[in-house]
């Protein structure tokens, strides 16, 4: 068994706000710097950390962590629609391991997954079912947050399976953050509408995803405008997470509070969980692990504080 791993920021905004030429072609060479990454490696297996954006979990029913036994993507954002390549029986095996590790797991036979987790896939791969995939559901928008902790808890009993996986090549992904305060609807403060969207907003009309879409996009734009009244980017937080996770001791993370992380980056800035899973995975299973590549930079039009990093298990 080997390890590997990508962590990047995603944005439904890639392909509908351009930010200024050269920061663009900045972003275009980090993934390709990480496309080039991956290629090299050539997984066998993906395990993709991913939060969501009220398209495939709600307040009906919002578990912290779900793992996918099965999953298809919702097509927002222009994203690719349908199933996932899902190795379903080592799935099972890898919610039970959870399990017996003490920790509370969902499962999902028939997961629904957005842009948040499609995109990184679309973007490493060119596809979403290329690789046989386990997608990991980490609750990133919906209070009540538990600890970074558990987070960290979690991203290493998945590392403990991928360990014992002698025969494969695996590439753990953490799609999300860094910095950013979308549109996103906050229950206290949602109207009745909004409130709907929140508790069961599935399979929207195509008229009601545009509407929704739109609203996003326009709000990045007013972002780079100077214009729009949702929470700047924090770049110093941003590089200084960064660093924690690069550093390899992920335990100053715990300290880590949910209040503190939306004052500080933002509302949707929980979405650096999967980014510390993801890391707490690589750690377990391959222990010391050296980043071979990391990109950072601040981008409004994206709404975003966006970064790239690769890095793999040093044996």
């Amino acid at each position: 068994m080997s390890l590997a791993l990508v962590t990047m920021s995603h944005s439904p905004l890639l392909e509908f706000n351009d930010p200024p030429a050269e920061v663009k072609a900045e972003v275009e060479d980090a993934f390709a710097t990480a496309r080039s990454f991956v290629r090299d490696y050539d997984p066998t297996l993906v395990v993709s950390f991913a939060p969501d954006h009220y398209n495939g979990f709600f307040y009906d029913l919002m578990p912290p962590f779900c793992i996918g036994y099965e999953a298809l993507g919702v097509g927002d954002y222009g994203t690719a629609e349908g199933p996932l390549t899902v190795p379903t029986e080592l799935s099972e095996r890898l919610a039970e391991w959870v399990a017996d590790s003490d920790l509370d797991i969902a499962i999902s036979r028939k997961m629904e997954i957005d842009h948040g987790a499609i995109q990184p896939l679309e973007i490493l791969f060119g596809g979403i079912d290329t690789v046989p995939t386990i997608p990991v559901f980490v609750n990133s928008v919906a209070k009540p947050f538990v600890r970074m902790s558990r987070v960290r808890r979690l991203g290493e009993a998945i590392g403990s399976f991928l360990a014992t996986l002698q025969d494969e090549r695996v590439l753990v992904i953490g799609s999300g953050g860094l910095s950013h305060d979308p549109p996103v609807p906050q229950w206290a403060s949602a109207n009745e509408q909004q409130r709907a969207l929140l508790l069961n907003g599935r399979h929207p009309t195509a008229a009601a995803r545009d509407a929704r879409q739109q609203n996003v996009i326009n709000a990045g734009k007013a972002f780079a405008a100077g214009t729009a009244t949702i929470q700047d980017l924090n770049p110093e937080w941003d590089r200084a997470l960064m660093a924690k996770l690069a550093s390899g001791d992920l335990t100053s993370i715990d300290a880590m509070t949910p209040g503190q992380m939306a004052a500080d980056a933002g509302n949707s800035a929980h979405e650096v969980r999967t980014w510390v899973a993801a890391f707490a995975a690589l750690s377990s299973a391959g222990g010391a692990y050296e980043v071979t590549s990391s990109y950072y930079r601040p981008i409004r039009e994206y709404i975003a504080g966006f970064g790239v990093m690769t890095a793999r298990s040093v044996r």
